[in-house]
Parts: C-alpha cells; structure tokens; sequence
C-alpha cells in the first residue's frame, strides 16, 4: 500500500511540474538557449493524435512530425508555445494508423481477448526526447484528473502497455520513466543495442532486431565485398552512435579500415552538415557506411545534392536504406543495404487507402497529412495561394511511404508489438474453461502480470513468429536490399539476400541475386587504401597508416607466398625451389654430369679415344715386338704400361651419370689404382734406364740386381700400397652420394661425398709422390748418350703429368657443381694422354714411318752432347 501511495505521488508531482520543466528543455539537448519543440502543447496536458476508449488502453508514441522550429529564449518572458513547422511524417503516420489496424483486428478476434474491447492512445513524439518525456509522464500517470485516495490504491486509467518509439534516443527516456511502474514498452523501430540491458531497461521489449545483428551484418556485408577502406557516417544520437560503436567494433574484427567518421544531427547548423558533405568529398574511400536516421541523411543527401562528389557506394542501415522518399537522389542509385525482412498484412493496405473524409476531418494529424499530401485545404479559411480540396483526391495516385502497401517492413514491427501485446493481457486476464475462454474486463488490471506475461509470449501471427529472449529482443534476420533503376530510370528497391543470425557462424550472411552499383554499373567497385597484393609478395604496412594501407613488397629469394594479401613469406623445404613468380614451390632441378650432356659426350669420346689409342699402339708393339725399338724399351712394362693407360682412359667414364653408392667407391679407387699401376711401370721403365747404362760400365753387376723379377715385384708392391690405402678408405669412410644443397640455392647438385677427406687425399698424395719421384728420376738419366734415350720422353711425360695434377688442385676445389668432376675427368684424360704421347708416339712414329732407324746399330750410336 505504501509503494502505490508513493507511485501516485510521484505521477502527480510528475504532471505538475512537467509543463514548467518542458517549457525550457530542447529537443535532444539544449543549444544557444532552449529549443522549442514542434507540438504545441496545451497546458500540462498533451492531446493525443488518435484515441478510441475500451478495457484495456494500449499507448502509442511515433514521430508524426520530424521538423522543429528552433527559438531562442531570453528567459525574461515566458516562452511562446512550441511549434511545428515541418511536415507530417508520412511513414510514421503509416506506423501509428498500422496499430489502429491491428487493434481494431484484435477487437474483432473470437480467439483472442473475446468480449475484451482494447483501446488506444497514439501520441506524437515529434521526435524529441522531451515531448516523448511528457509523453511518457503523462501515459504513466493515467488520464483521469482526479487522483484517487484512501485505500484503493489501483491503477485506474494507467495504459496496460506502449507502442513505440521510433528513435533509440526517445525510448531510452520513455522506458526509463515507465520501468518503476512496470509498464512494458514494445519498441518497432527503437535498434540501439544499449536498450537489451535488462538493468536498465526492465520493461523493455522490441520486435526489431538488435543493432548488435544489424551492425554485424553491415561489417559481414562490407566484407563480402572485399572493401576494406571505407567512410562512416552516423546520426549524433543514441541509435547512431551506439549503432555505430558496434558496427566498428565488428568492422575491426573483420579487418576493415575505417577513413573517417563523422556525427551529425539534423537540428544541427547547416555549416557542420557542409562540413560532413565536405569530408565526403575529399576522402577517398569509395564506399561510406551509414548508420544513421531518415531524418538525419535526408539534409545530408539535399547538400551532396547541390555539389555532388565522384561517385561513392552507400551502404544503408535500416533506418534509412528503405525510405522511398530518399529514392529521389539518383547519385545514392546502387545504395545497399539491410533492412527488416518483407511482410504482407491482409487488409492493412485497404485501410490505409481507404480513409474516409470523415476520419481526415476528424483528426488534426490527418487533416494535415491530406492537407500536405494534395497541396490543397480542407478548410474555406484558406489563403488565396491555395486551392480547396474538391474530393476528388486519391490517396492511390502518391507514391509516398504512407501509400508503399505492396510489402510491409517495420509496419510488421508495429502489427506485431500490438499483438505481443494483447497475448500478454490474454494470457493474464483469460482463462480457459470448458474448451471456451472467460475474460475479466476489469480495468487497471495488475501490470506486473500483464509484463510478466508479456516475456513468455510465443505465438505466429500471419505466419510471423513472435517471442522475445531474456533481453526483451527477437530473433534477428534481415533483407539485404539494393536501390536499383527499373527501365523507367525510377530507383526501385530490390531483395538480393539476407542476413539470418539464427544460422550457423560463416553462413548467415548470403547473396542470392545480381547486384546493381553505383552509376548502374555490374562491377563490384574496388574501396581499399592499397591493391591487394598478389602471391609472390607480402604486405608491409605503411608508416603511420592503418593497418589497410601497405606496401606490397616481393618475397625475398627462397621464400614464397601462395595467397593474396600475405602478410609473410614462408619459406620453401630444403629441397624445392620457389618459381618465378614465387607464389609456389617446385622440386629443384637434379644436376650432375649426365651422359646426354655434350660436355660429357666430349669427355666420353676422349676417353674411348684414348683407350683406343692405348689399346692400337698395344697392337703395334705386340706386332714389331721383335723389332730392336720394341725389345730396347723393355716390352713387358711397356704392354703393362699401355694395359694400366687404357684403364685410366676407362674410368674417367665411371665419373659420368647420376652418383650411387658403387659408383662413388668405383670411381675413386678405380682411379687410384690405375694411375699408380700407371705410375709404377714408368718408374720401373726409368730404373731399367739408369741401370742399363750402370750395368755398361767396367766390373759393374747393377743388373742382375733389378733384372725383370725385381722389376715386377716393385710394380705390384708400389700399387698394393695404392690398394691397402684405397682399402681402409672404403672400410672406414667411403665415398658416397650425397645431394649438395649449399652450393647453389635454385638447384641440387648430385655428387660423390669423399667420406675420410683423408683417405681422399692420401690417395692422390701417394700418386703424386710416385710422379715426383719418377720425375726426378727421369731428369738424372736425361743426358745419358744414347741415340734413343727414353729418359727424356720419360721426363717430358712427368712434366706434364705433374704440372696437371698441380693445377688439378685448385681448379677441383673452385669448380662449383659438375664441373667438379669435369675437371677430375680432364685431369685424368689430359695425364693420360700425356704419357702415352710423350712415352709411345715417338716409338710409333719410327715403327710406322722410319723403319731404317728402327735398328740395332742405329739404336747404339751415341748421341751427340
């Protein structure tokens, strides 16, 4: 008892008051003084737009005016009645005449309220925070004048639930007021995330989605895209700047830069709103996102409209995208944008034609809406400008949003807050009896119940399913709509998605039908701070700049990147290679010295050329083998000799093809072995020199000292040397194939690993030991008087060979990739060639063309000194 005592003392001090508090509070704040609203109140006391009496009183608060007249206060004299200079609001008009519909509809139901007449009061906001503030006071505090006392503290007069508002702004204030006194408030077009807080806003409750969806369908819609740099605007209010905070906060998560962002509201001076189109026409982003009023982006568009910018791509919250109104601009054709999903309400667009003169004469808001809508006047009191109206008028010939009937949007909104509604006071003042349901018409029924019931409404209404979640918001699913011109150049708005949130995440976004741009164009336009970058490349932001706004610098050498927009390069695996482009990664091309390479054809003709050689001179030795030249050079080391030189012209051909395991032991002692057998039987060939001319010397015995066993023994035991060291180089570490990495990045070079580097070693240190000392051997017995000294040849031979494997050295450790073995094969070839020239060729050359020398006395004569 107490409680509801306070309660009504608290409305009547409300509604005393609340004509001295309004006559200095502006219209969403106070600017240069305070601003005058455009309703003229009367009194304390506001008179309702529409009003029908009946059981249950249903309130109303849309934004028939949106025009204010701004008036500057001396606060010396009392202020002048607020006035309205603007138009009607002809959608809302649509909006207010759309709940009569519905409650009239609901009067009519057998089903729903039977024998309950519901009525309503329809209040104009005019779209200012504190006419809806007295609204709101004045709808709490009931319509009766007397307050009642004593101990029937009841709520006699106090509506049972409101309709409204259309402004975020607007509702934040009215359900403030109405919270303390469980009135629910059931928003149609109130979007503003911030009104889900049931702490705040207990009584709340909307049948449009959240901001939080519609936010995160224009940043999934901007995505889609592919615009990452983009202008925001918004109004300078509670829906636009909460609406935008969140859209941001989505945008970010999506990757999306954001240019600028400007706020602005239409009572605003005309300077800033220049200032806005300024920002518009300077900046370069192509596509600006709009989250903003109808009221608000009509002024803006009127001043683009007087110097337009290049073409930009509007993308349009619900608030606006759907205006027909805002059609006329053609430079906004291509605008996209969500908006509520359509709706058909049987019978809603024949009553909203079919007004009577009647019910325009009957109602001042209408009177003024016909008035403006024909340019004609109802009344004879009429200035000579205008025309009287003649009856002939027709509603059916405007294509105005009041007259748009074809499909509905938030008018659906409307019809089903009505409906929320109704099924809350069903369901709290009916019951169900022997299959038929008994109501009780009682007025200023408990409103605790009626809001309690209210949160668990759950029904289908014309094939539209009403119910709130703990925040008092509905599922949220919108239209994707597009401003496209039909053929007669009119912009038309066409359905091309939607947006449902109820789908899983990744697929409540979706495009099902061709788009129109800006400028009529097919083309999604490009709206991005730098040009995606390419595979190949990755991006390095600019400094200074957003995140958006970047470099595309090219990846660095064995690095790829295989996707556009890279923010790093990865590098290729060990054995690939990235391709031109760089985008992709490609085994590296093998390289060794292949038998289909013409420097290996080269190399593999010069060595069965040099066998060849070997094997002819054999021949010609073994047929002159009685002729003195042959016997002198001791023949048995000189077809030994030939043997081990064809061998050395044989195995440079196992450096040839791809390395193997056997290959690589093959090639290096197979090597090794044959030059020392090779070396060897030169030495052999130079001790027979120096000891025959030792044996001719008086008393000397020299030669049966180094006679042909000795020299056998000395030509196997020097090369069983070779092959004990070639032995332990296999058995502790042999060559092996290996792929070389290192030496070229683009490229595999395939190459015999030496294993033991020493064993390597050792083996060609041991044939040169052997070549050092044959060639110092040989120089002692150059001089030797004989006609025929094979001593010279000898150390011509070793000249040669040593001068080749000196140079051999460096040449092998320098050559990069296959060349490494060619340049072995060419050390061992032009080694080879040597000895068999320098030792055999001038025999030959006596055996075949001057055979007369090739006898015993010419062979005695001693040569001159």
């Amino acid at each position: 008892m107490e409680t509801s005592l306070l309660l009504i003392g608290l409305r009547l001090a409300l509604s005393q008051s609340v004509g001295s508090f309004f006559a200095f509070s502006g219209s969403d704040g106070v600017k240069n003084g305070a601003l005058a609203i455009n309703c003229t109140l009367q009194g304390t006391a506001r008179v309702p737009a529409f009003s029908m009496d009946g059981e249950f009183i249903i309130g109303g608060v849309f934004s028939l005016h949106y025009k204010e007249l701004t008036k500057i206060h001396s606060y010396a004299t009392a202020p002048e009645p607020p006035t309205s200079t603007g138009s009607i609001n002809s959608r809302e008009l649509r909006f207010g005449r759309a709940m009569i519909f519905a409650i009239e509809e609901i009067n009519n139901s057998t089903e729903l309220l039977p024998g309950i007449k519901l009525g309503y009061k329809i209040y104009d906001s005019c779209a200012s925070v504190t006419v809806a503030t007295h609204v709101a006071f004045q709808l709490s505090n009931g319509e009766d004048p007397v307050i009642q006392t004593g101990h029937n503290c009841s709520n006699v007069g106090v509506v049972t639930g409101v309709i409204g508002d259309s402004g975020s702004t607007q509702s934040i204030s009215i359900s403030r007021i109405f919270g303390p006194f469980n009135i629910p408030l059931v928003s149609h077009f109130a979007t503003c995330a911030c009104l889900s807080d049931k702490k705040q806003f207990p009584t709340f409750f909307r049948t449009i989605p959240s901001d939080h969806y519609q936010a995160d369908a224009l940043a999934k819609l901007v995505k889609h895209f592919g615009w990452t740099w983009i202008g925001t605007i918004h109004s300078d209010s509670d829906y636009g700047r909460n609406g935008m905070a969140s859209f941001l906060e989505a945008a970010h998560r999506e990757g999306i830069c954001v240019e600028y962002t400007e706020a602005f509201h239409r009572t605003d001076p005309k300077s800033k709103i220049q200032r806005v189109a300024d920002v518009i026409r300077r900046s370069t982003a192509v596509t600006i996102v709009a989250f903003i009023a109808d009221g608000d982006i009509k002024l803006l568009f009127e001043e683009l409209n007087q110097q337009p910018s290049s073409p930009r791509q509007w993308i349009g919250s619900e608030g606006w995208i759907t205006d027909l109104q805002l059609m006329r601009f053609s430079f906004c054709a291509g605008a996209i944008g969500v908006a509520i999903q359509q709706s058909v309400i049987p019978g809603l667009g024949d009553f909203l034609l079919g007004l009577s003169p009647s019910e325009v004469a009957a109602s001042s808001v209408l009177t003024d809406f016909w008035e403006e809508a024909f340019n004609c006047s109802l009344t004879k009191n009429t200035i000579a400008k205008e025309r009287l109206c003649d009856g002939t008028e027709d509603l059916m010939t405007l294509k105005i949003p009041y007259t748009e009937t074809s499909k509905f949007r938030i008018t659906n909104m409307v019809y089903k807050a009505v409906y929320a509604i109704a099924h809350a006071i069903h369901n709290a003042v009916c019951q169900e009896t022997n299959f038929t349901n008994t109501c009780k018409k009682q007025k200023g029924s408990d409103l605790i119940q009626v809001f309690t019931e209210l949160k668990r409404v759950n029904f289908t209404q014309n094939g539209y399913h009403v119910s709130f979640d703990a925040n008092g918001d509905p599922v949220a699913s919108y239209d994707v709509v597009n401003w496209q011109k039909s053929g007669s150049g009119d912009i038309e708005l066409v359905t091309v998605g939607y947006y449902d949130a109820s789908l899983p995440k990744g697929q409540e976004f979706h495009i099902n039908r061709n788009i129109t741009w800006l400028d009529g164009d097919t083309q999604v336009p490009v709206s991005v701070c730098s040009e995606s970058c390419p595979p190949g490349t990755r991006k390095v932001l600019q400094k200074g700049k957003p995140i958006c706004c970047y470099d595309c610098i090219p990846c660095p050498e064995g690095e790829i990147s295989n996707m556009t927009d890279s923010p790093d390069c990865i590098p290729c695996p060990g054995e690939f290679w990235p391709n031109a482009r760089r985008d992709a990664c490609f085994h590296k091309p093998v390289e060794f010295l292949s038998f289909d390479e013409v420097l290996s054809i080269i190399l593999a003709v010069f060595s069965i050329s040099g066998a060849c050689l070997a094997i002819i001179t054999a021949l010609i030795f073994f047929h002159h083998r009685t002729t003195p030249i042959v016997r002198a050079n001791n023949s048995e080391l000189s077809f030994l000799l030939l043997f081990s030189l064809t061998l050395c012209f044989l195995c440079s051909l196992t450096f040839i093809g791809a390395p193997s395991e056997w290959s690589c032991m093959l090639r290096h002692t197979a090597f090794g072995i044959t030059f020392v057998l090779c070396i060897s039987c030169v030495l052999g060939k130079t001790i027979v020199v120096l000891m025959a001319f030792k044996a001719t010397l008086p008393g000397s015995n020299v030669m049966k000292w180094f006679g042909p066993p000795q020299q056998r023994m000395t030509v196997v035991s020097v090369t069983l040397i070779q092959g004990v060291i070639c032995i332990i180089w296999l058995v502790v570490s042999p060559p092996f194939p290996v792929k070389n990495l290192t030496t070229y990045k683009e490229k595999i070079i395939l190459e015999c690993a030496l294993g033991s580097a020493v064993g390597f070693w050792a083996v060609l240190g041991y044939i040169g030991l052997l070549a050092v000392f044959c060639f110092v051997l040989a120089v002692l017995a150059r001089k030797l008087p004989d006609n025929f000294n094979e001593a010279k040849m000898i150390t011509f031979s070793m000249l040669i060979f040593c001068a080749v494997w000196i140079t051999f050295i460096p040449a092998y450790v320098s050559s990069p990739g296959k060349f490494t073995v060619a340049v072995e094969i060419f050390a061992i070839l032009a080694s080879s060639f040597g000895l068999i020239l320098c030792i055999f060729a001038p025999k030959c050359f006596i055996i075949l063309f001057q055979p007369e020398k090739n006898t015993k006395k010419h062979l005695m004569n001693k040569s001159p000194m």
